[in-house]
């Protein structure tokens, strides 16, 4: 698919923030719930395309934390949605041998939503396709103040010395233990921020805009996307050339 570029230069994790969905909607005088099913097919498309060019993860910003402040009508929409999604690819994600992951605070989500996380999870605990991860109830500062409680709790217990705590030490209590960083993070819908998303391990990261709203998001943006990632020179803070 890329015969262009070194496999060493393919990202292995990308992270997308897919916006766009409701301006997508308002510009089709459709609801806004129309947006947000017509997004949930990029991202069945996106995940097939990231197996399809061996990507080892792919993680969604899904759900912030700053979403419950939408309406009431278009929060309970997206539940139902998430809901409904998570049930009917259930069976298909386990075939394709995905490994499925919710990233943030799940406990506070609705019951039914909470009982459908844990149960793909468990189904495909074992899976290695590639890692599939929706950030839901997600927020970074938020995810920060828990990692800093979970290294408080440690270093209280005696398990950890406050003087010798290290980056490592700090990263076992983020949601995404055991994910490399994202190499690529991709936003749609024109505007270029982070929003929250991801900000540890975004260190790092190449950040790639796109001008086009998530459900049209199709699999020629994502290689746009990764082609060029694929030409910058990561330094990582070293000299030119380094990777």
């Amino acid at each position: 698919m890329f015969p262009q570029i070194d496999v060493q230069r393919m990202p292995r994790h990308i992270a997308i923030i897919m916006d766009g969905n409701r301006r997508w909607a308002k510009a089709r005088f459709l609801p806004r719930v129309e947006g947000h099913r017509r997004g949930v097919k990029a991202v069945r498309r996106t995940l097939e395309a990231c197996i399809d060019f061996k990507v080892s993860a792919l993680t969604l910003y899904t759900f912030s934390s700053e979403n419950w402040n939408r309406a009431e009508e278009e929060v309970s929409s997206l539940m139902d949605l998430l809901a409904y999604h998570l049930r009917s690819e259930m069976a298909e994600l386990v075939q394709q041998g995905v490994r499925f992951r919710a990233l943030g605070r799940v406990d506070q989500l609705p019951g039914k939503i909470r009982e459908l996380v844990r149960e793909l999870e468990n189904l495909t605990r074992d899976n290695s396709t590639i890692a599939f991860n929706l950030a839901l109830n997600y927020g970074g500062r938020q995810e920060l103040v828990d990692a800093c409680r979970g290294v408080a709790l440690e270093a209280r217990e005696g398990r950890l010395d406050p003087a010798a705590i290290t980056e490592a030490d700090f990263a076992r209590h983020l949601t995404t233990v055991g994910l490399p960083d994202p190499d690529l993070l991709i936003r749609t819908g024109g505007e270029q921020r982070v929003s929250n998303f991801l900000l540890w391990q975004c260190a790092y990261t190449e950040l790639v805009f796109l001008p086009v709203f998530w459900p049209d998001f199709e699999r020629k943006h994502l290689v746009e996307a990764i082609e060029t990632f694929a030409r910058r020179d990561r330094r990582f803070g070293g000299g030119s050339g380094e990777r």
